[in-house]
């Protein structure tokens, strides 16, 4: 509470200082909309604002006195008005990168993708790399993995490299590969698999940790790259709501540039920075000094570490406890030792750090689990550590209620659900796949956290796509009927909750952020569509009119 309390008693003095309370004018109003504040009660008829705070809520009349001669009023013309959308996890740079290579989601076939690549040389400089990323082989009418064979035909001497939609899977030709000086006695590295021919020649495709084999020879962007990727991604997240973002894996290079943004006063959202746990100087320095909260006027927070315990399930890289159903005898990757995660463990819970580990397979979040209970056990002084599972994509019936009694935050991603249902049974087969396949409804039964995102670019950056997912469990046409597992489906009051208070507790700013009321900073969002009464289709469409950041408007629509 001493947050909210501090914001509250600053503008009580404020007044005080000149007269009282009511005396002093709010420089925004919003009024007239339908109001979702994530708190309990009637909902309010107007908001008024006074710098980067709320200062009051309530009926038109108990906000008049708030507006003078130069408040700005805002009729939101029964428009919904709800707090700010906190993106839980995503990948900020990477959005805007997205933008400069081959945009391959949604590609249909091997094909598809050979065309885009074939039109990308033509307008390559000589030896450029060609990089792309967001094929997915489970949406080819042939769903094997593609091979540097096909690349190479079509590549004219260029090294090409693509990312696989989830990140954790890639495919390369064989001018990289030579490029890379990987060929059948190449090894696989540590947490990664190279997939390999019947001569055990690599056909192509890296899976995880292979990656960096090949993708250490890219040539880094430059700052004037890196700044334009970001400048991108915030006006992409204002035009859509997010007014906080998780970043899930940043190096110095990348806080560093959140830095200059804020110096020069153009980081519009709030970022919460998850320091890449694989950076083992980054990890050291930050332990020395210690978490930074709330830097540029609560623009950029660091106070959390992102590890990966495996891969991802659509490369079958995810570690299970059982093979896969489709792939006899095998379990996966293990991306994380026992022994690494409970000494980046011990440090953040001596240090201050909050630790968010990337987990997709029920055998990779049971390893998890195991090592967030045992450090906290060793480490019985702190309280409310909120560690985090990214994903936690496929759990063991066991380990559900686990979440709950540990205080571990599933971290989780809707989208990923109605993305990967068409082939999730083949991994796993139906009985596991209804057991534990993006329970967040039985974690949220269990008491547990349970925080949204769109896990861009992986998935779409669209909070209305994911609150799609969440309340449905259907793609695009409305299928399944019914939904996928339709008894894993959240209510709307929940699914806002997911991608607002959750985000804001995930990052341990529940008392700042995720709902509107006074005290709290005024990050919230008009959208023109009623979310809690629209059909399910329609949120899909939803569109957002205004965008406010700490009682500064940041985006306007002509709608």
């Amino acid at each position: 509470m001493l947050p909210q309390l501090v914001g509250i008693i600053g503008w009580v003095l404020s007044g005080l200082s000149t007269g009282s309370v009511a005396e002093e004018t709010a420089s925004l109003v919003l009024r007239g909309g339908t109001f979702f504040t994530g708190e309990d009660g009637a909902p309010p008829e107007a908001i008024a604002i006074r710098g980067d705070r709320i200062v009051a809520v309530g009926t038109r009349d108990d906000i008049a006195h708030w507006i003078g001669p130069e408040t700005r009023v805002i009729e939101a013309e029964g428009r919904f008005v709800m707090p700010g959308f906190v993106e839980s996890h995503a990948h900020l740079l990477g959005i805007g990168r997205a933008r400069r290579t081959l945009d391959l989601v949604g590609t249909t076939s091997v094909d598809e993708v050979l065309d885009k690549v074939a039109a990308r040389v033509k307008t390559a400089r000589p030896g450029e790399w060609i990089l792309g990323r967001g094929w997915d082989q489970n949406d080819w009418p042939v769903k094997t993995f593609p091979t540097a064979a096909q690349l190479e035909a079509v590549s004219d001497g260029h090294p090409v490299l693509l990312t696989r939609i989830d990140g954790h899977a890639a495919w390369t030709n064989r001018t990289a590969l030579r490029r890379a000086e990987v060929d059948r006695r190449t090894v696989d590295p540590g947490g990664g698999e190279l997939i390999r021919d019947p001569e055990g020649q690599p056909t192509g495709v890296l899976i995880d940790g292979a990656i960096g084999l090949v993708s250490r020879l890219v040539p880094a962007d430059t700052d004037e790259e890196r700044e334009r990727d970001l400048r991108a991604a915030v006006e992409e997240c204002l035009r859509l709501g997010i007014t906080s973002f998780h970043d899930a894996g940043v190096s110095q290079r990348d806080l560093e540039l959140y830095e200059r943004a804020i110096v020069d006063g153009w980081l519009p959202i709030r970022v919460y920075a998850m320091l890449s746990g694989s950076d083992e100087r980054l990890l050291e320095r930050y332990f020395e000094l210690g978490p930074i909260l709330g830097r540029g006027a609560g623009h950029l927070t660091v106070r959390s570490i992102k590890l990966y315990a495996d891969g991802a399930l659509g490369s079958r890289g995810a570690a299970l406890l059982e093979p896969y159903s489709d792939r006899a005898g095998h379990l996966g990757l293990n991306t994380l030792s026992p022994e690494r995660l409970a000494a980046v463990c011990d440090l953040a819970l001596e240090r201050g750090f909050q630790v968010a580990v990337h987990a997709i397979g029920d055998a990779g979040n049971r390893m998890v689990l195991d090592g967030f209970e045992a450090a906290f056990a060793r480490h019985p002084s702190v309280r409310d550590p909120r560690f985090r599972i990214e994903h936690a994509q496929i759990l063991d019936g066991a380990d559900i209620p686990r979440f709950a009694e540990l205080g571990v935050i599933a971290s989780m991603q809707a989208v990923h659900a109605t993305s990967d249902m068409p082939w999730v049974p083949d991994r796993l087969g139906a009985a596991r796949s209804k057991e534990g396949a993006y329970v967040w409804k039985s974690l949220l039964e269990s008491g547990a956290v349970v925080c949204n995102g769109t896990d861009a670019p992986v998935e779409r950056l669209s909070p209305f796509e994911c609150l799609y997912a969440t309340v449905t469990r259907q793609d695009a046409d409305g299928q399944p009927a019914g939904g996928w597992y339709p008894e894993q489906r959240l209510s709307r009051a929940q699914a806002l909750a997911s991608f607002t208070s959750a985000g804001a507790t995930a990052g341990f700013q529940e008392e700042q952020l995720g709902r509107l009321s006074a005290g709290r900073l005024a990050d919230l969002i008009v959208v023109d569509r009623d979310l809690l009464t629209v059909s399910p289709m329609e949120l899909r469409e939803a569109a957002v009119v205004t965008t406010i950041v700490g009682g500064r408007v940041r985006h306007e629509s002509s709608q």
